[in-house]
């Protein structure tokens, strides 16, 4: 086992980082504060650790990716060696329906052009 690889608990924020959920550590915990991190079903704070067998939820662009930490990382590995640190269970997405185009130039829509687009994406 090397340095990186461990099986202690490790801050929740630092161990999205290592496995390339997120692009930078800052931006892991700004995720954090903002409730967008779940660790067992409770929001997590970024110094929450985690531990092997625990399940996080990222919500990351509207959609929710539900992990299981299989070892914790502290260092920022390759993504092969990331792919191994955790157990990706989220449903595959559904494909989208192509949304109303709307021609370039257009203008704004009409209020009930809006509630059709609203309508559409789910938003009643």
């Amino acid at each position: 086992m090397t340095g990186r690889l461990m099986t202690s608990p490790v801050r929740v924020d630092s161990w999205l980082w290592a496995i390339r959920v997120y692009k930078t550590r800052s931006a892991a915990t700004t995720a954090c504060r903002a409730g967008h991190v779940r660790v067992n079903g409770d929001k997590a704070k970024a110094a929450q650790t985690v531990k092997p067998g625990d399940e996080l939820r990222v919500r990351i662009s509207g959609f929710d990716r539900i992990l299981i930490v299989r070892q914790t990382l502290t260092k920022r590995v390759g993504a092969p060696v990331a792919a191994l640190a955790y157990e990706d269970r989220t449903p595959p997405r559904e494909p989208m329906a192509a949304l109303g185009v709307r021609d370039r130039g257009a203008g704004r829509p009409t209020k009930r052009e809006r509630r059709d687009i609203d309508r559409l994406r789910g938003r009643d």
